[in-house]
């Protein structure tokens, strides 16, 4: 069984580290390279980082940066932003990068999935669905920092993605994006139970608590969150943070325990 992983997601915009509230108001909390630092020192399981205006500014993404993040590294690397082609993923593979995160470019041409497996290998192709809740209670896909709406709905293109070879889906709530109450538990059970695939939820996370109620309810899963690792109190005050292994192994045991129970 895969161990459950807890990931920070960090946010880039102009070459800075922001943070967003339901896909909107970044506000600037520092650089980058300064925080993947602070989380090598904290031993981070895996970082997310996504380049935020890439996709909407169409444009190429941002290889410099990409390098230098990295250079500095010393845990897996999941890097997005304005990704469209196969031959981008092989060159951000190449720059160091253990895994490519793919969004808007899975949805106008999924067979781009299948592409970049062939060339790279499925382990490090990851598809972020930006997901938001429609006037009929349902669930849909968005893109374009939650500006587009595609009409597809998540469970179908979960499956989608997975029959064209994605390794993982980072599935991102876009209603619960910065607010801190919790994960939409109800969109991550549905996604893990008609997929296979290695799951990641990110949005909603305010606490520990609330990584492991993740965990329980809907098993083993990764566990992605940007406001918790660098917020800190009532008044949002800038700390980056992450728990200790030693709290990090004892929350995930004692979730992995009530599964089993």
């Amino acid at each position: 069984m895969l161990r459950p992983r807890i990931i920070p997601c960090l946010l880039v915009k102009n070459g800075g580290l922001v943070k967003t509230m339901q896909f909107d108001k970044p506000k600037y909390v520092g650089d980058p390279l300064n925080a993947v630092r602070i989380f090598n020192e904290k031993e981070v399981d895996e970082l997310l980082v996504v380049d935020i205006d890439a996709t909407t500014q169409d444009r190429e993404p941002d290889y410099s940066l990409i390098k230098n993040l990295a250079a500095e590294c010393r845990m897996p690397l999941c890097y997005g932003g304005g990704v469209k082609t196969a031959e981008q993923i092989q060159r951000i593979i190449s720059l160091g990068v253990e895994k490519v995160a793919i969004s808007a470019a899975s949805v106008l041409r999924p067979e781009l999935v299948a592409e970049a497996a062939t060339k790279v290998g499925s382990q490090s192709i990851v598809v972020v669905m930006d997901v938001k809740k429609n006037s009929s209670e349902g669930y849909e896909v968005y893109t374009h920092n939650g500006l587009k709406a595609t009409g597809l709905d998540p469970l179908a293109f979960a499956r989608t993605m997975e029959q064209f070879g994605a390794g993982e889906i980072v599935l991102n709530a876009i209603d619960q994006d910065g607010v801190m109450k919790g994960y939409d538990l109800t969109l991550a059970a549905q996604v893990r139970q008609a997929i296979s695939l290695p799951l990641t939820l990110l949005g909603g996370a305010g606490s520990l608590q609330h990584i492991a109620e993740l965990i329980r309810c809907v098993g083993t899963i990764g566990a992605a969150a940007g406001s918790i690792f660098v917020f800190k109190g009532a008044y949002r005050a800038v700390l980056i943070t992450y728990p200790s292994r030693t709290e990090k192994d004892a929350l995930i045991a004692k979730a992995l325990r009530c599964i089993s129970d």
